[in-house]
């Protein structure tokens, strides 16, 4: 009998899981899932490693995220039977300064992690919500909390930093990086497809609803477009990526709008949604034919090509482009229109190669382009498996 470990996703009105088994060999995935619509009409949907449906169901109500812990933990019932739970995993997207590894969770550490609520308050309360709730229904189950700024630690103290009086920095303002456990994962598997560009300088391209963009170096993070907050750098689909602050200043001076005016703005109206007018998401931009839909999807593809050279910049070259998440595994068009601009960089698009998603897409004898499907939750099932036979020894 194997023993399983839960990973767990929490955000605003949603909560995704994966279960993995784990004996002597990495984890292997059983099922995933995920509870929509927590504050509105819930719906569940879960399906097995191969993408069978294993189940659904639907509530009128908003179940929250206390009724959605209570039901997985049902729902889940027959499964752990099978593969008793050695452990529970959780994603948090803040760790702070003093959160540069994965860390097994109590009070204490949940308190430390509650006090960063104010650098990521859109993120940071979903994500522990579901870790407090475990605390007080199974406390005896070991929980790990694994942090999407912990690669990015090893960045240089000029990179990590802002031309702000140190009575203000020293509370926490300073670059910081998002989607680590995206980039951690493609560093770990980079070595089997190309050792080359995983020794070497390597950019990888986050691109999803939330975009970023990673410079890597043997393995090792060294500049990313998010900074701060999860709203800098790339447009995204609602958020706005970087902005002049001079423009927030405006905003508040000539529009008279508040701190949370602003926040909605920039985090839920802009980005691909707020140019385009029609929509935040990628396919459906792709398939219309309005002139607001083509030039969104332009700024999206212009803002990853000039981040890509301040990346390049910070690496001292490139030697390889490697794009991951839901645009980046899937839009063949946009790689191509990034790719196309990078063309300075020593890049070559194979468009056969694009048009079927790689996994290599660039031509031979020059810089090396992939598509490496990303896998944020084996990466956190990974460090809970090892985090707690670590503190069993």
């Amino acid at each position: 009998m194997t023993a399983g470990i839960l990973v767990l996703n929490a955000g605003s009105s949603s909560l995704k899981f994966s279960l993995f088994t784990q004996a002597d060999a990495a984890p292997v995935l059983v099922q995933r899932g995920q509870l929509d619509g927590l504050t509105t009409a819930s719906r569940f949907e879960a399906k097995s490693a191969a993408g069978e449906t294993l189940g659904m169901q639907t509530w009128p109500d908003a179940l929250g995220h206390a009724g959605a812990l209570e039901f997985l933990f049902d729902y889940l019932a027959a499964a752990l039977a099978a593969h008793p739970l050695r452990a529970v995993g959780h994603r948090v997207v803040h760790g702070g300064m003093h959160f540069a590894r994965p860390a097994v969770m109590d009070a204490a550490s949940l308190g430390e992690l509650e006090r960063l609520v104010p650098l990521a308050p859109l993120h940071q309360p979903h994500n522990l919500a579901p870790i407090r709730a475990l605390l007080q229904m199974r406390p005896g189950l070991p929980q790990v909390a694994c942090f999407d700024t912990a690669f990015h630690r090893t960045q240089s103290a000029l990179e990590q930093a802002y031309g702000l009086p140190p009575e203000i920095t020293s509370r926490g303002v300073q670059r910081y990086g998002f989607h680590g456990l995206s980039y951690e994962y493609i560093a770990s598997v980079l070595p089997t497809i190309d050792a080359g560009a995983a020794r070497g300088r390597t950019v990888v391209a986050h691109l999803g609803n939330g975009a970023s963009m990673c410079a890597i170096k043997d393995g090792r993070s060294v500049s990313s477009t998010m900074g701060f907050s999860t709203v800098e750098g790339l447009l995204m689909g609602t958020r706005s990526g970087t902005l002049d602050p001079g423009i927030l200043l405006y905003l508040m001076d000539e529009l008279q709008m508040d701190a949370r005016s602003i926040e909605k703005l920039i985090y839920h109206q802009s980005g691909l949604l707020g140019v385009s007018g029609l929509s935040s998401d990628m396919r459906t931009l792709r398939a219309s034919d309005d002139p607001r839909a083509r030039f969104a999807i332009a700024l999206f593809c212009h803002r990853i090509a000039r981040e890509l050279g301040a990346l390049a910049a910070a690496l001292g070259g490139l030697d390889a482009l490697v794009f991951t998440g839901g645009i980046g595994e899937r839009a063949a068009p946009i790689r191509a229109q990034v790719v196309a601009a990078a063309e300075w960089l020593g890049l070559r698009l194979d468009p056969e190669a694009n048009a079927r998603d790689g996994p290599r897409i660039s031509v031979a004898g020059t810089a090396s382009a992939w598509v490496i499907p990303t896998d944020e939750e084996l990466m956190i099932a990974r460090h809970t498996g090892a985090l707690i036979d670590g503190s069993r020894q």
